[in-house]
């Protein structure tokens, strides 16, 4: 069973797949004319703009939502293994596919807010829905609902938990089934709260543990600071061969900074827009700008944390693809948390396996939340009008099974699982955006030409053409009939 999903996952996550990603997010930058670079200060500004609803979250919460996602234990082991298995070149191409995947995910998440719907008492969307009234395609939104539902409801919480586990029992001698017994009751407590107690946990957690982090970072960059030209020279370097130690390795280089940025970020894999569509907001393009910048937080500014804290103290390796040794700095440790943690042990005596497994467990942990988050979305896509309530619940009891059993023993098949799901989910994802990225253009413009106007933009699906925005009509069909109560009341002069 191992080995066939291993042999599908190689298909699925083949090198398609990346050039897939990168190209999308060029074609996309191209077309928005670099919206990552032109919308900086927008995007910072629309972060703290807006309020949450009873309905929906603020701009700020549902990027913390999304960030929760984002922010795992890629950002540490996968840094790790990128640069293990790529060389300090590795780094660059991570920050490349940052820069581009920016513009793939205000794609998904405008278009996740277009075609948004208000299902009970809250906003749900993501790429099932837009899939579905963009494409008209039902049979593909469901598969990918689906696809979503099995890797982030029952797969891939486990993958995290083992983390967290094993970044515990390492630093502090913790027990698997303490902490496994800990992470059940916390995460039982969250996500029985519903959406906003999942949205306040993320807002407030998420900054303090990204900030946290990068500031350690920055204690030990600033420590080893007469080493930090040599080392963004090594990774420039290094990214396009001209290293005489890593040259022999550039293929690899680009291939593992590519693939560890796609799974970090995961701009264009359909994680996002989930979280996104929650939010409250005037147009869909906000959301989109702000969910933009969320890239630039999970690669640029905290793998970027983790690559420099292990460059900057000489603490990695790096391995030629026969295996052989190129550079040896943490001798003895495979890629990979532990690897990290032995790195800044060595370095931090005392507190450096501590800090990092306590990164872990905050990374790690609000990903399971996110995962969370994301199979309930989809449940809600599959049973609109709740006719099956139960179905929330078992997602619920599962989530937890699978952390538990997760955070005490190892399943290679879970993990090759998960990774299958996500890559489908990519696939499918990136095919839609692709589809549909004339209504997500049609926004930016539309908000672009509102904004040189001098007004707070505010959109009408109508205006543009745009057809099953049916949230929107909605809610434009409601204001003008309150504007027109507001007219007919007023006296008459």
């Amino acid at each position: 069973m191992n080995d066939l999903v291993t042999a599908i996952n190689g298909i699925v996550w083949s090198p398609a797949l990346i050039a897939l990603c990168l190209g999308v997010g060029l074609y996309f930058s191209l077309r928005s004319r670099f919206l990552q670079l032109r919308h900086v200060r927008e995007m910072t500004r629309l972060m703290r703009e807006g309020k949450s609803s009873e309905e929906g979250v603020s701009s700020f919460q549902a990027l913390a939502m999304t960030l929760a996602g984002r922010v795992g234990t890629g950002n540490i082991a996968g840094v790790a293994t990128a640069i293990t298995f790529g060389g300090p070149g590795a780094v660059f191409w991570m920050w490349a596919v940052a820069f581009l995947g920016a513009s793939s995910a205000f794609v998904e998440s405008t278009l996740g807010q277009v075609y948004k719907e208000q299902i009970g008492k809250q906003y749900r969307g993501g790429p099932a829905f837009y899939i579905e009234k963009g494409l008209g395609m039902k049979w593909y939104a469901w598969t990918f609902a689906i696809a979503t539902l099995f890797a982030t409801g029952l797969l891939l919480p486990g993958v995290q938990a083992n983390s967290i586990a094993d970044g515990l029992r390492t630093a502090a001698g913790i027990d698997a089934n303490v902490t496994a017994a800990v992470l059940a009751m916390a995460l039982a407590f969250i996500i029985f709260g519903g959406v906003k107690r999942i949205a306040t946990f993320a807002e407030f957690v998420v900054p303090f543990m990204a900030l946290g982090y990068i500031v350690v970072a920055c204690v030990i960059v600033f420590l080893h600071i007469e080493a930090l030209p040599g080392v963004i020279a090594l990774i420039f370097s290094s990214a396009f061969g001209l290293d005489a130690g890593f040259g022999a390795i550039l293929g690899m280089a680009i291939q593992w900074g590519v693939k560890r940025g796609v799974y970090s970020n995961e701009a264009g894999q359909g994680t996002g827009p989930h979280a996104s569509s929650a939010a409250e907001v005037s147009h869909p393009a906000k959301q989109g700008l702000v969910q933009g910048f969320s890239v630039y937080i999970d690669t640029l500014f905290v793998c970027s944390a983790t690559a420099f804290m292990l460059l900057i103290t000489g603490q990695y390796n790096v391995q030629a693809p026969d295996g052989s040794a190129l550079f040896t700095g943490v001798a003895g440790v495979a890629a990979g948390p532990g690897y990290v943690q032995t790195a800044l042990e060595n370095v931090m005596p005392g507190f450096g396996a501590l800090f990092v497994a306590i990164a872990l467990l905050f990374f790690a942990f609000t990903t399971i939340v996110a995962y969370y988050y994301i199979a309930e979305t989809n449940i809600a896509y599959m049973d609109r009008h709740g006719r099956h309530p139960w179905l929330g619940f078992v997602l619920k009891v599962c989530i937890i099974g699978a952390t538990v059993y997760g955070a005490v023993k190892t399943a290679d098949v879970a993990w090759a699982l998960g990774d299958l799901g996500v890559g489908l989910m990519a696939w499918l994802n990136i095919i839609a955006i692709v589809l549909l990225r004339n209504v997500a253009f049609k926004c930016l413009r539309d908000y672009e030409a509102q904004k040189a106007a001098g007004k707070d933009p505010v959109f009408d699906p109508k205006a543009l053409g745009i057809e099953n925005a049916h949230y929107w009509e909605q809610r434009n069909a409601a204001a003008a009939a309150q504007q027109a109560g507001l007219h007919a009341d007023a006296p008459v002069k």
